[in-house]
Protein backbone atom coordinates (compact mmCIF):
# COMPACT_ATOMS: atom_id res chain seq x y z
CA UNK A 1 0.00 0.00 0.00
CA UNK A 2 1.80 3.13 -1.70
CA UNK A 3 1.96 6.78 1.46
CA UNK A 4 2.79 9.83 0.22
CA UNK A 5 3.87 12.46 2.67
CA UNK A 6 2.98 15.86 1.47
CA UNK A 7 4.66 19.45 3.25
CA UNK A 8 1.97 22.49 1.97
CA UNK A 9 3.85 25.63 2.86
CA UNK A 10 3.57 28.83 1.66
CA UNK A 11 5.34 28.73 -1.24
CA UNK A 12 5.41 25.57 -2.47
CA UNK A 13 4.64 21.59 -1.76
CA UNK A 14 6.89 18.78 -0.89
CA UNK A 15 6.12 15.40 -0.90
CA UNK A 16 8.05 12.24 -1.10
CA UNK A 17 6.73 8.39 -0.43
CA UNK A 18 6.98 6.37 2.16
CA UNK A 19 9.44 3.58 2.18
CA UNK A 20 8.89 0.25 3.63
CA UNK A 21 11.58 1.51 5.84
CA UNK A 22 9.41 3.69 7.13
CA UNK A 23 12.19 6.54 6.06
CA UNK A 24 11.14 9.53 4.01
CA UNK A 25 11.90 8.70 -0.21
CA UNK A 26 12.93 11.07 -3.09
CA UNK A 27 11.60 14.32 -2.28
CA UNK A 28 9.84 16.34 -5.23
CA UNK A 29 9.11 19.93 -4.74
CA UNK A 30 6.78 21.81 -6.68
CA UNK A 31 6.18 25.56 -6.92
CA UNK A 32 2.37 26.96 -6.29
CA UNK A 33 1.01 29.91 -6.93
CA UNK A 34 -2.62 31.52 -7.93
CA UNK A 35 -2.77 28.78 -11.32
CA UNK A 36 -3.84 25.13 -10.98
CA UNK A 37 -1.17 23.38 -12.87
CA UNK A 38 0.42 22.72 -9.44
CA UNK A 39 -2.04 20.13 -8.82
CA UNK A 40 -1.27 18.19 -11.92
CA UNK A 41 2.57 17.39 -10.87
CA UNK A 42 0.54 15.16 -7.77
CA UNK A 43 1.00 11.77 -7.69
CA UNK A 44 -1.59 8.97 -6.33
CA UNK A 45 -1.28 6.06 -3.74
CA UNK A 46 -3.54 4.19 -1.41
CA UNK A 47 -2.79 6.58 1.58
CA UNK A 48 -1.54 10.38 2.05
CA UNK A 49 -0.35 12.18 5.20
CA UNK A 50 -0.73 15.69 4.73
CA UNK A 51 0.37 18.77 7.01
CA UNK A 52 -0.19 22.14 5.29
CA UNK A 53 0.34 25.90 6.56
CA UNK A 54 -0.90 27.46 3.53
CA UNK A 55 -3.96 29.66 3.01
CA UNK A 56 -7.49 27.73 3.32
CA UNK A 57 -8.24 27.93 0.11
CA UNK A 58 -4.98 26.35 -1.09
CA UNK A 59 -4.64 23.52 1.35
CA UNK A 60 -8.95 22.50 0.34
CA UNK A 61 -7.60 22.56 -3.16
CA UNK A 62 -4.80 20.26 -2.43
CA UNK A 63 -7.44 18.14 -0.38
CA UNK A 64 -9.87 18.04 -3.17
CA UNK A 65 -7.05 17.29 -5.63
CA UNK A 66 -5.85 14.54 -3.38
CA UNK A 67 -9.48 12.82 -2.93
CA UNK A 68 -9.13 11.93 -6.59
CA UNK A 69 -5.77 10.29 -6.00
CA UNK A 70 -5.87 8.63 -2.73
CA UNK A 71 -8.21 6.02 -1.13
CA UNK A 72 -7.18 7.40 2.19
CA UNK A 73 -6.64 11.19 3.80
CA UNK A 74 -5.01 11.79 6.90
CA UNK A 75 -4.69 15.80 7.83
CA UNK A 76 -1.90 16.12 10.64
CA UNK A 77 -2.74 18.41 13.53
CA UNK A 78 -0.44 19.66 16.38
CA UNK A 79 -0.73 17.53 19.25
CA UNK A 80 0.22 18.16 23.21
CA UNK A 81 2.41 15.10 23.49
CA UNK A 82 3.13 12.29 20.87
CA UNK A 83 6.79 9.86 20.81
CA UNK A 84 8.95 11.76 23.15
CA UNK A 85 8.09 14.75 22.28
CA UNK A 86 5.61 17.41 24.35
CA UNK A 87 5.45 20.41 23.48
CA UNK A 88 5.33 23.51 25.61
CA UNK A 89 2.12 25.32 24.49
CA UNK A 90 -0.69 25.04 26.62
CA UNK A 91 -2.86 25.63 23.38
CA UNK A 92 -1.83 22.77 20.71
CA UNK A 93 -3.27 24.77 17.50
CA UNK A 94 -1.09 27.92 18.97
CA UNK A 95 1.51 26.11 17.64
CA UNK A 96 2.58 25.27 13.59
CA UNK A 97 2.08 21.69 12.61
CA UNK A 98 5.22 22.48 10.82
CA UNK A 99 7.14 23.72 13.61
CA UNK A 100 5.29 20.42 15.20
CA UNK A 101 6.71 18.02 13.07
CA UNK A 102 9.89 19.36 12.24
CA UNK A 103 10.54 18.85 16.28
CA UNK A 104 9.64 15.48 15.89
CA UNK A 105 11.31 14.64 13.28
CA UNK A 106 14.86 15.43 15.24
CA UNK A 107 13.64 14.96 18.35
CA UNK A 108 15.97 12.43 20.27
CA UNK A 109 17.87 12.27 23.80
CA UNK A 110 20.77 14.91 23.04
CA UNK A 111 18.97 18.65 23.72
CA UNK A 112 18.35 20.61 20.48
CA UNK A 113 18.04 24.05 18.76
CA UNK A 114 15.75 23.59 15.48
CA UNK A 115 15.81 26.35 13.49
CA UNK A 116 13.67 26.78 10.52
CA UNK A 117 14.05 29.70 7.47
CA UNK A 118 11.01 29.70 5.06
CA UNK A 119 8.25 32.60 4.91
CA UNK A 120 9.09 32.62 9.06
CA UNK A 121 11.99 32.41 11.36
CA UNK A 122 11.07 29.86 13.72
CA UNK A 123 13.47 28.53 16.21
CA UNK A 124 12.25 25.88 19.20
CA UNK A 125 14.01 23.96 22.08
CA UNK A 126 14.05 20.83 22.92
CA UNK A 127 15.91 19.24 26.30
CA UNK A 128 16.95 15.59 26.05
CA UNK A 129 14.09 14.24 27.06
CA UNK A 130 12.07 15.45 24.81
CA UNK A 131 10.06 18.43 26.25
CA UNK A 132 10.00 21.49 24.36
CA UNK A 133 10.81 24.51 26.32
CA UNK A 134 9.37 26.99 23.68
CA UNK A 135 10.60 29.32 20.48
CA UNK A 136 10.51 32.38 18.58
CA UNK A 137 9.18 33.54 15.83
CA UNK A 138 10.48 36.22 13.73
CA UNK A 139 10.83 37.31 10.20
CA UNK A 140 12.27 35.46 7.66
CA UNK A 141 15.93 37.88 5.78
CA UNK A 142 13.70 37.27 2.47
CA UNK A 143 10.15 39.29 4.23
CA UNK A 144 11.90 41.44 5.56
CA UNK A 145 13.27 42.62 2.26
CA UNK A 146 10.12 42.75 0.66
CA UNK A 147 8.40 44.65 3.90
CA UNK A 148 11.27 46.90 3.64
CA UNK A 149 10.69 47.20 0.21
CA UNK A 150 6.79 48.00 0.61
CA UNK A 151 7.53 50.80 2.62
CA UNK A 152 10.24 52.21 0.95
CA UNK A 153 10.06 51.19 -3.12
CA UNK A 154 13.94 52.63 -3.22
CA UNK A 155 15.10 49.85 -1.22
CA UNK A 156 16.21 46.77 -3.57
CA UNK A 157 13.93 43.59 -2.74
CA UNK A 158 17.03 41.47 -3.83
CA UNK A 159 21.01 41.30 -4.23
CA UNK A 160 23.82 42.05 -2.21
CA UNK A 161 26.57 40.57 -0.35
CA UNK A 162 26.82 39.93 3.46
CA UNK A 163 29.43 42.21 5.08
CA UNK A 164 30.04 43.05 8.46
CA UNK A 165 29.93 46.66 7.95
CA UNK A 166 28.96 46.81 4.15
CA UNK A 167 30.14 49.39 1.29
CA UNK A 168 26.87 49.60 -0.93
CA UNK A 169 23.07 49.58 0.08
CA UNK A 170 22.32 46.72 -1.62
CA UNK A 171 25.18 44.95 0.85
CA UNK A 172 23.55 46.87 3.83
CA UNK A 173 20.40 45.43 3.13
CA UNK A 174 21.60 41.90 2.32
CA UNK A 175 24.05 41.87 5.37
CA UNK A 176 21.34 43.62 7.94
CA UNK A 177 18.61 41.06 7.14
CA UNK A 178 20.86 38.20 7.02
CA UNK A 179 22.95 39.61 10.23
CA UNK A 180 19.48 39.92 12.33
CA UNK A 181 18.29 36.21 11.44
CA UNK A 182 22.16 35.12 12.42
CA UNK A 183 22.06 37.27 15.18
CA UNK A 184 18.49 35.38 16.74
CA UNK A 185 19.93 31.86 16.42
CA UNK A 186 23.13 32.92 17.97
CA UNK A 187 21.33 34.56 21.15
CA UNK A 188 19.24 31.84 21.53
CA UNK A 189 22.45 28.94 21.06
CA UNK A 190 23.41 31.28 24.21
CA UNK A 191 20.41 31.49 26.05
CA UNK A 192 19.50 27.94 25.85
CA UNK A 193 23.03 26.64 27.08
CA UNK A 194 22.14 28.69 30.31
CA UNK A 195 18.81 26.96 30.69
CA UNK A 196 20.01 23.24 29.92
CA UNK A 197 23.32 23.42 30.89
CA UNK A 198 24.49 22.11 27.64
CA UNK A 199 25.05 23.66 24.21
CA UNK A 200 22.33 21.85 22.25
CA UNK A 201 23.07 20.71 18.86
CA UNK A 202 21.84 22.91 16.12
CA UNK A 203 19.33 21.23 13.29
CA UNK A 204 18.50 24.03 10.18
CA UNK A 205 16.05 23.09 7.95
CA UNK A 206 14.04 25.84 5.48
CA UNK A 207 14.21 27.04 1.76
CA UNK A 208 15.60 30.08 2.99
CA UNK A 209 18.47 28.74 4.92
CA UNK A 210 21.06 28.09 2.83
CA UNK A 211 22.18 31.95 2.81
CA UNK A 212 23.04 31.91 6.13
CA UNK A 213 24.95 28.05 6.54
CA UNK A 214 27.74 29.18 6.39
CA UNK A 215 27.55 31.94 9.36
CA UNK A 216 26.23 30.07 11.59
CA UNK A 217 27.90 27.64 14.46
CA UNK A 218 27.99 24.09 13.45
CA UNK A 219 25.08 22.55 12.70
CA UNK A 220 22.86 19.35 10.94
CA UNK A 221 21.11 20.03 8.02
CA UNK A 222 18.02 18.60 7.62
CA UNK A 223 16.03 20.80 4.70
CA UNK A 224 13.40 17.50 4.32
CA UNK A 225 12.68 18.05 8.61
CA UNK A 226 8.81 18.11 8.17
CA UNK A 227 8.58 15.30 6.11
CA UNK A 228 10.47 13.38 8.44
CA UNK A 229 8.21 14.53 11.08
CA UNK A 230 5.53 13.26 8.75
CA UNK A 231 7.40 9.37 8.78
CA UNK A 232 7.28 9.56 12.61
CA UNK A 233 3.88 10.42 12.95
CA UNK A 234 3.04 7.86 10.66
CA UNK A 235 5.45 5.32 12.14
CA UNK A 236 3.57 6.75 15.54
CA UNK A 237 -0.70 7.01 14.41
CA UNK A 238 -0.82 4.97 11.56
CA UNK A 239 1.22 1.98 11.38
Amino acid sequence: MTTWLFDLGNTRLKCAPLEPDGSVGEVRAIAHDDADGWLDALPAGAVACIASVAAPERRVALLDALCARFQRLHRVHTETALGPLRIAYAEPAHLGVDRFLAMLGLCGSTPALVVGVGTALTIDLLDGAGRHRGGRIAPSPQLMREALHARAVQLPLAGGDYAEFADDTHHALASGCDGAALALVERSLHVAQALLGATPLLHLHGGGAAALRSRLPAHTWAPDAVLQGLARWHALRIA
